[in-house]
C-alpha cells in the first residue's frame, strides 16, 4: 500500500473499497501512481487536490468510467466486496449498477421527471406501474425533492433549477439500489444555497451508502466528510481522518495546500 494511508487510522467501518498499487494512464500520460487505499463503508470520504492531480480519474477507476476512453489502461487491483472490479469475470452493467456516480454538471435525460428516475428500473424489465410509482417516490423523497416536484412528475426534468436537476440525478443513482455513490464535483455549478441542500443530502446518504466526493472546495470535504485523501501530481500524498487531515496533517506539502500556499 502506498505510504500515504495511515495504517493508524482506524475507520468505524470495514472497507468498501480496498485498493493495491493502482497505475493509470491515458495512452503514454501517467495519470495515477501506485495508489493504494481503503475506502471505509458507510461513511464519506473525500479526495482534494489542485487541478489535474488525478483525483477525478482515481473515482472514474471505481466504477470503470474511465473504460469508455480508448486510450485508458490500468494496473493494479481494485476490490470491491472482496471481488476485483476489473476482472474479465465481472459484469461492468453491474458494477455501475452498484456503483452509482453524480457528475459535475447535472445530466438529466431530456425526459419527464418520472422517466428520469423510472429509466433505469425499465431497462431492467421492471414496468409494473406500483414498482415504478414507489421507487419513483422513494427516491425522490430520499433526494430531498420530493416535495418540491409531486406535482410536477410529467413535467420535462429540463425545465427545474440547476440544483433540482443534480438531486434528481442523485434519485435516478438511488432508484437502482446502488451500494456506493461517487461525486465528481457534484457542487461545482451550483449556488450557495443548492450546494448546502446537496451537502445535508450527502450527509443524509451515508447512513445508507458508501459515498465518495471529489471537491476542490476544501471547506466543503471539511463539512461532510469522514475522512479525506489529498492528491499531488497523480499520487496519493496523505489519507487520513478528516480532522487530522485539517488541523495536524502528517505530511508537509498537505498542510502547505491546506493553508492555500498552493493550489
Amino acid at each position: 500500500m502506498n505510504s500515504a494511508f495511515n495504517p493508524a487510522y482506524n475507520p468505524a467501518s470495514g472497507p468498501a473499497f480496498k485498493i493495491e498499487g493502482l497505475n493509470a494512464f491515458y495512452g503514454p500520460k501517467q495519470a495515477l501512481k501506485n495508489v493504494g487505499i481503503g475506502i471505509p463503508q458507510k461513511s464519506v470520504t473525500a479526495l482534494i487536490g489542485p487541478s489535474g492531480c488525478g483525483k477525478s480519474t482515481f473515482i472514474r477507476c471505481l466504477n470503470r468510467m474511465n473504460d469508455l476512453i480508448p486510450v485508458f489502461r490500468l494496473e493494479g487491483k481494485i476490490l470491491f466486496d472482496d471481488t476485483d472490479i476489473y476482472s474479465k469475470e465481472v459484469d461492468v452493467i453491474d458494477i455501475r449498477r452498484r456503483i452509482g456516480m453524480v457528475f459535475q454538471k447535472p445530466n438529466p435525460f431530456p425526459k419527464s421527471i418520472y422517466e428520469n428516475i423510472a429509466y433505469g428500473l425499465r431497462i431492467q424489465g421492471i414496468n409494473k406501474r406500483d414498482v415504478l410509482d414507489g421507487t419513483v417516490e422513494e427516491s425522490l423523497r430520499k433526494a430531498a425533492l420530493w416535495d418540491e416536484v409531486s406535482d410536477r412528475l410529467k413535467e420535462p426534468a429540463l425545465s427545474l433549477s440547476g440544483g433540482q436537476q443534480q438531486r434528481l440525478c442523485i434519485a435516478r443513482a438511488i432508484a437502482v439500489e446502488p451500494e456506493v455513490m461517487l461525486f465528481d464535483e457534484p457542487c461545482s455549478a451550483l449556488d450557495p444555497t443548492a450546494t448546502a441542500k446537496i451537502e445535508d443530502l450527502i450527509l443524509e446518504l451515508k447512513k445508507d451508502y458508501t459515498v465518495v466526493i471529489v471537491t476542490h472546495n476544501m471547506q466543503q470535504a471539511a463539512r461532510v466528510s469522514t475522512q479525506t485523501g489529498f492528491f499531488l501530481l497523480g499520487e496519493l500524498i496523505e489519507f487520513n481522518g478528516t480532522d487530522r487531515i485539517f488541523t495536524n496533517p502528517a505530511n508537509k506539502v498537505t498542510e502547505e495546500y491546506i493553508t492555500g500556499r498552493f493550489g
